[in-house]
């Protein structure tokens, strides 16, 4: 993908230091999470270009909106974005790893929320930075959710966007976590193509899971209405 700047309708990304460009499972996980309890605390788990935490800070009134970011360059551009957007003083970036940031706050969030990073298996040929930003040798799930779990305020939520093949086993790691499913959303890019990425929202109380689907595309750049509707506030073109 370029390395053009983003435009969404109410604020622009810049992607030009960082490995990972704006893609569909960030805005995807920014525009689905649930905002219904009163946030004021609000945490994004490995920020790349900042964009969830800036579709945060547009679709909510929280007051702190931290991320945490581990790349160097992606730290950087995330400041960028945030000080270039209209929120810039309800959005801080820590340059760490979740690791060491989990073990040094103590504050407690009402949402957290990441794209984690989830190539199991191989490099694949990516460049390093990207590599380790996909990879889950950087933060494996075990340590994102134990590390979200103690951070989690007792009745907030936390959500995540990862590949459907990895719920049952990421679901599992969770309640190792004392953290329950609430809503499930899978992701379908047209109505004959597989399941592609499980959409994941959990608390620490046990409730009726909502499990739904949803597919993006009819036909090759048509998108069902049900997309549409759910990012029609952020794309221009929607």
């Amino acid at each position: 993908m370029s390395n053009k700047s983003f435009k969404f309708k109410q604020f622009t990304i810049q992607q030009d230091k960082t490995a990972m460009k704006v893609g569909t499972d960030a805005v995807l996980l920014g525009a689905w999470v649930n905002l219904k309890n009163e946030l004021n605390t609000i945490l994004d788990v490995g920020s790349g270009t900042g964009l969830i935490a800036l579709m945060l800070a547009q679709r909510s009134f929280a007051e702190t909106i931290d991320a945490v970011e581990l790349n160097e360059n992606a730290y950087l551009q995330t400041v960028e974005n945030f000080e270039n957007s209209d929120w810039g003083d309800r959005l801080f970036c820590y340059h760490a790893s979740f690791q060491q940031f989990t073990e040094e706050i103590e504050d407690k969030y009402d949402l957290i929320i990441s794209n984690p990073p989830f190539y199991t298996s191989t490099y694949k040929e990516l460049n390093r930075d990207r590599a380790l930003a996909r990879h889950n040798e950087s933060l494996s799930f075990e340590e994102l959710l134990y590390g979200t779990s103690k951070l989690l305020s007792d009745t907030g939520t936390c959500a995540f966007i990862i590949p459907f093949e990895e719920e049952v086993n990421f679901i599992k790691i969770a309640a190792q976590n004392k953290l329950v499913p609430n809503r499930i959303t899978r992701v379908k890019g047209n109505e004959n193509t597989a399941i592609k990425r499980s959409l994941l929202q959990f608390s620490k109380t046990k409730t009726e899971i909502e499990i739904d689907e949803l597919i993006i595309e009819i036909t090759r750049h048509k998108c069902t209405n049900a997309y549409k509707n759910l990012v029609k506030d952020f794309y221009l073109k929607m």
